[in-house]
């Protein structure tokens, strides 16, 4: 690659690091990251499958961390149930008197709770909250929250116009890339129970699929056949624009990833960036060196392309979802050698065996260097499920030939890689421990004056603190007298302490004498007052009581009455009054639409695109609300804003919209993508302008009906229908090899694909124009035979999800959904569930 040239007049972002434990945490340390970001036990955090931290090891890795120079932030990134609130609540109370500088939070209630009861308290909005421009950024700023997480899928032209808001903004720099949009996927939750809202992504994108057309036919090209799996993210190249876009903190993700993942990664981005800030051009030899190390870590490929406003087949890992390491040779030549026999088991009165084990000598043909215990993977072409693994045995250059041991020969020409190094490994397990922080720089004045008590003055650079030591009372020398580079010889061994001098300034009279032991013990004295100036705004802190006994309900009917948001039960002027239950139906055509009002539905949604497309009657698009996208990007401004009408009801996908909506005085109704799980939520969320919402499909039975009770304003579930799982700015028919680029003629588009899961399972693919692609249910969801329940709770719209059907079909499920309800009202039990549908989550909740 070219030469690169940094000139940034930004100032670099924050470095901010993975862990998913304390050895992880420690390797981030040692490798340069300005902040390390984790989990504090694992209920409330979306990687609750990692190690994470206990209390002990939590304060501790903070007090390192801490004296190091480095911020703790706490990810509390999924959504919270309302019985749950006083637990999560008490949780980040807990960590923030043990030491974490700021919190991750992705549920609006969750947030809403801590900016009003601890405004001391440092909030970070989730990449999970979905967040895409600058309206939303900027309303999240005037919440109270000091940074934005942005979503993966923005272009640097798009964080350039984010950032005018003046909020701090996290950007994605380095990692696995989820294939959805963040926070609007319930593909792992609608496939089994694990919800990536909470934590237990199963990620079913890494799976193998089949893209099908309408008769089952495979029609992806071949070797993609992984159309969800994207590469990962690598942004090395692009810190200098990063930060010419105003990018504060550069997120690299991993916290299920190894502290040698962690530690290489970090070390080579911290080399980057310190070369953007020195405004240095970094040699090929560096950059070469920082490509491998990322390289030689667990890796799909890389990509950077959403920066550059792209997202296609560059984005994509289509042939494999595991690591691909680096490319270093081919197999030369490969043969057999004699076999061993082995005794395998037989302990504890156990069955003996005897095995056969093969073995191959293969010889690899190197064009990268590999080092001594490095991993390899061996890759036949012609058939790469059959590949296997080896060691290099010693440290070899390009273009020798060296021999490995495998487990059977391999094809010549079988493509070899270094999947883990050796040598990382080592350098991370030296680093994975407290002792191996990094020592924090600081200025030293020493003074010695003849008569005068000998101090030694300790500051950090940035001046944030500062202590100074005296000591013995200096006289004037018997024997030598000491000289300024005796003081700084020995003022400067720092040894234990978590600090080291940066620069010297020293005050001394001609002719001073001191025992060096003496001089010691002011210097030992100065480091532990610097330690306990920078621990003290942490050791002192206070908050409120521990809110386990508080009822958050209780607290809730001030903020209810503050905001103007009425009580259950309570009709405030401006809100809807519960009205008796009606019948909706989501279509995607006009005619469609009326056929659903035609058979019995009373309120039709219907995205824009439908809108846009095809002739709708006046007497329809009167009773049709427009529906906004998930997605809700500064390009998406000029199509959606102008559906937010004053006074007209609108189905809002984003809080960008909401913010929209409240604005121009419509009647906002949030969409399912705008999770509300608890009561804080939907508080925090109808003070924000909400007149209505529509329930998530991952709430159980008694969840959406404990909702109910504790609003006034309308509640909707969708009852019948195959919910959305993914939506991505990834096109999925370009798995086909056949793109044309021009979605509005996109033959594909036309046609009924859908991707084919290893079970057999159909999930239907819809694209729109935009180039961005839906993904629904593999099994249609039928609440209908729970409608007297949710009807006698209080939700008072019940919808047929028609976005996949045409007239005709639209017609028997509004029929179905109907009937429900006229059961419910009468107080008969609604017919029994559809053969093939499901339940969802309304008797499975999820984790």
């Amino acid at each position: 690659m070219p030469s690169m040239q940094f000139r940034s007049s930004h100032a670099v972002p924050e470095l901010l690091a993975p862990a998913g434990g304390p050895e992880p945490f420690y390797a981030a340390l040692a490798a340069g990251a300005d902040a390390i970001y984790c989990g504090l036990g694992n209920d409330f955090n979306a990687r609750r499958g990692a190690h994470n931290f206990d209390d002990d090891s939590f304060r501790e890795a903070c007090r390192v961390a801490h004296l190091a120079g480095a911020r703790v932030y706490v990810t509390q990134n999924v959504v919270i149930k309302t019985e749950e609130m006083p637990r999560a609540l008490s949780l980040l109370r807990r960590a923030w008197l043990l030491g974490a500088d700021a919190f991750i939070i992705q549920d609006w209630g969750l947030m809403a709770e801590v900016l009003r009861r601890w405004p001391e308290v440092e909030v970070h909005v989730s990449t999970q909250a979905n967040v895409h421009d600058a309206r939303a950024t900027a309303w999240c700023g005037r919440l109270g929250a000091s940074r934005v997480t942005l979503s993966r899928e923005l272009s640097l032209a798009e964080m350039a116009r984010i950032a005018e808001t003046g909020v701090e903004l996290e950007a994605f720099g380095h990692g696995a890339i989820c294939f959805c949009y963040s926070g609007v996927c319930m593909m792992s939750s609608l496939a089994g129970g694990r919800s990536a809202n909470r934590g237990l992504c199963a990620q079913p994108c890494r799976l193998p699929y089949d893209l099908v057309d309408e008769e089952g036919r495979s029609v992806e090209a071949p070797g993609r056949g992984r159309p969800l799996c994207p590469k990962d993210f690598c942004s090395l190249d692009d810190v200098a624009a990063l930060a010419e876009a105003g990018v504060g903190s550069l997120k690299v993700e991993g916290r299920m990833k190894s502290p040698d993942y962690v530690y290489a990664v970090i070390s080579a981005y911290r080399a980057q960036m310190d070369d953007v800030a020195a405004g240095r051009t970094p040699t090929e030899a560096a950059l070469a060196a920082r490509r491998t190390r990322l390289k030689r870590t667990f890796n799909r490929d890389f990509t950077d392309a959403y920066l550059h406003g792209r997202s296609g087949d560059e984005l994509m890992s289509y042939e494999r979802s595991n690591n691909r390491g680096e490319l270093v040779g081919e197999v030369a030549s490969s043969r057999a050698l004699a076999s061993e026999r082995r005794v395998r088991g037989g302990a504890n009165g156990g069955r003996a065996r005897l095995r056969t084990l093969s073995k191959a000598e293969t010889r690899i043909r190197l064009q990268r260097p590999v080092g001594a215990g490095d991993l390899l993977e061996v890759r036949p072409q012609d058939d790469p499920s059959q590949f296997l693994t080896t060691y290099a045995e010693a440290d070899a250059a390009a273009g020798e030939t060296i021999s490995c041991t495998t487990a059977r020969p391999m094809p010549k020409g079988s493509l070899v890689r270094v999947i883990r190094s050796q040598e990382i490994m080592d350098e991370s397990a030296r680093a994975a421990r407290p002792e191996a922080a990094p020592k924090r720089p600081v200025r030293v004045r020493v003074t010695a004056r003849l008569g005068e008590p000998f101090s030694v003055g300790l500051s950090t650079l940035d001046g944030a603190f500062s202590a100074e030591a005296t000591g013995f009372v200096v006289e004037a020398a018997r024997t030598r007298a000491v000289g300024e580079q005796d003081l700084v010889e020995h003022v400067g061994r720092m040894g234990q302490s978590p600090f080291a001098p940066a620069s010297f300034e020293v005050e001394l009279d001609p002719g001073c004498g001191m025992g060096f032991s003496q001089v010691h013990k002011v210097r030992a004295e100065a480091c532990r007052r610097l330690e306990a100036a920078i621990l003290a705004a942490y050791d002192s802190r206070e908050l409120s009581p521990a809110p386990d006994s508080i009822e958050v309900s209780n607290d809730l009917r001030e903020v209810r009455d503050e905001a103007g948001v009425p009580r259950p039960g309570v009709v405030h002027e401006g809100f809807s009054p519960r009205a008796e239950p009606e019948v909706c139906a989501i279509v995607s055509d006009a005619a469609s639409a009326e056929a659903a009002l035609a058979a019995g539905a009373t309120r039709v949604y219907a995205t824009t695109d439908a809108l846009e497309a095809g002739e709708w009657p006046e007497r329809v698009l009167a009773a049709t609300v427009p529906v906004l996208d998930e997605v809700c990007r500064e390009a998406d401004h000029e199509r959606l804003d102008p559906y937010v009408r004053p006074g007209a009801p609108v189905a809002v996908g984003n809080v960008s919209e909401l913010v929209l909506a409240r604005e121009r005085g419509a009647r906002a109704e949030l969409r399912t993508c705008i999770p509300v799980h608890n009561e804080s939520a939907l508080v925090a969320l109808e003070a924000a302008g909400a007149e209505g919402a529509w329930l998530s499909p991952e709430l159980t039975l008694d969840e959406v009906c404990d909702l109910a009770r504790r609003t006034s304003v309308t509640l909707g579930l969708v009852v019948l229908g195959r919910p959305r799982a993914m939506t991505s700015e990834h096109c999925v028919l370009q798995a086909t090899g056949s793109c044309c680029h021009d979605c509005a003629r996109c033959p594909w588009r036309k046609r009924r694909v859908s991707l084919r899961d290893r079970d057999g399972s159909l999930l239907p693919v819809r694209t729109d124009v935009h180039g961005r692609s839906r993904i629904y249910a593999a099994h249609p969801l039928d609440a209908t035979p729970q409608a007297d329940v949710l009807v006698g709770a209080g939700v008072t719209r019940l919808a047929a999800d028609a976005t996949l059907l045409g007239p005709r079909e639209t017609a028997a499920a509004v029929e179905r959904v109907a009937r429900a309800v006229a059961a419910a009202r009468e107080g008969r039990k609604p017919a029994g569930r559809m053969q093939g549908a499901t339940s969802g989550h309304l008797f499975s909740p999820i984790g």
